[in-house]
């Protein structure tokens, strides 16, 4: 199990003040960001799939082959507000993937049955 960095009532605080204003100070996101990501990780352990949402953090998530060096072979790319708005259930998988508002690559990159992660209060 990964190691937690971000304090679970900080990050769930934080998800909160960006449902409040998604456009929150960068330090807001940043920990949101991070606290999902954590989140994740933890509901779905493994290191086939590399999630990025640049500049915040990347996590490697969902059994299954591991990934050790170079590219991932199962990618899935974001914008932090992309990342937060599915957590919380504003934004559905397909509706980003068609829209282009995230990158998915490789068979396993499909994240739809994990979200949403913390559904908006």
């Amino acid at each position: 199990m990964p190691a937690r960095r971000i304090d679970p009532a900080a990050g769930r605080q934080a998800v909160l003040d960006w449902c409040a204003d998604p456009a929150a100070p960068r330090q807001v996101v940043a920990t949101a960001v991070r606290y999902t990501l954590e989140e994740l990780a933890l509901t779905a352990p493994g290191r086939s799939v590399e999630v990025r949402v640049p500049p915040y953090g990347a996590v490697q998530v969902i059994e299954g082959t591991t990934h050790r060096r170079g590219t991932p072979p199962n990618v899935v790319e974001m914008t932090a507000q992309t990342w937060l708005s599915l957590v919380v259930g504003d934004l559905a998988w397909t509706e980003a993937e068609d829209s282009g508002e995230l990158r998915a690559s490789g068979g396993r990159s499909d994240l739809s049955r994990y979200l949403p992660l913390l559904p908006r209060p």
